[in-house]
């Protein structure tokens, strides 16, 4: 079983945790590099080197492949955010930059995959820093994956989620035209199978700031939170343990206080 670092940052504003992740994702490209090189480096002259030589190089890659590149799960809330994903369309965000300031809220277009959400209060944010190499190099799995965590979530509270057939993300009632609920949004980048940005849980959230936007670039359908389905405001703690607890039973791994 495999070991993720696992940090609750509390509430923090958007930029601070996005420069914080992509400077993981830079750290880890960077020591996987280093490590295939150097194993280029040490198939080329092992050749006619002798076995001290091959052991050393091979001790040098081990650790680099292995030991020095942690998987990591970041859990937060954020103050109100809107982000735009790479391939968003800007049409789809219904209020001005001038509103947005006037509100408090702050907006990013950012470099994961997926259109326009939002991030605040009452929303549990996860962020997997993990190298899909030491699991499976299958990004519709991690996606999946990453789904049935928030499926077995819901599933402790009675609530049956679902996925939407070609679309990301956690489900109410997929299937039901003029009924459908979208409770999380899943958005990620991945660069030499090193993963960043995650998933977004509306727990206790306000969902009148979702009036502002076309959510997710889908029209027509509608978004929910844990509060508007049960009827009541959910201890924050104990859902973040459940997704915590739900994450290292999908992927198998155990979580570890950083």
């Amino acid at each position: 079983m495999q070991s993720v670092l696992f940090r609750d940052l509390g509430f923090r504003s958007y930029q601070s945790v996005w420069d914080e992740q992509e400077a993981m994702l830079k750290e880890k490209v960077d020591m996987k590099s280093a490590a295939r090189m150097m194993d280029h480096v040490g198939q080329a002259t092992n050749m006619g080197n002798t076995n001290s030589n091959t052991q050393m190089n091979d001790t040098i890659v081990g650790s680099l492949t292995n030991n020095t590149i942690p998987h990591h799960l970041l859990l937060v809330e954020h103050s109100p955010v809107y982000t735009l994903g790479k391939s968003g369309k800007t049409e789809h965000i219904l209020i001005s930059e001038q509103e947005m300031q006037e509100r408090g809220i702050d907006y990013f277009h950012i470099n994961r995959g997926g259109d326009i959400t939002f991030h605040g209060p009452g929303q549990i944010v996860g962020y997997p820093i993990m190298d899909l190499e030491q699991f499976k190099t299958d990004l519709g799995w991690y996606l999946r994956s990453l789904e049935e965590v928030i499926i077995l979530t819901l599933a402790h509270y009675g609530l049956k989620g679902d996925r939407s057939k070609g679309e990301t993300g956690v489900w109410l009632d997929p299937d039901i035209p003029g009924k459908e609920r979208k409770i999380c949004a899943m958005g990620i980048k991945c660069s030499r199978w090193i993963t960043m940005h995650g998933f977004a849980f509306n727990v206790n959230t306000d969902l009148t700031y979702f009036d502002h936007i076309v959510p997710c670039g889908i029209v027509g359908k509608q978004v929910t939170s844990l509060e508007k389905e049960l009827g009541y405001t959910l201890p924050f703690s104990e859902v973040k343990s459940l997704v915590a607890k739900n994450f290292e039973k999908v992927f198998d791994v155990n979580l570890i206080d950083a």
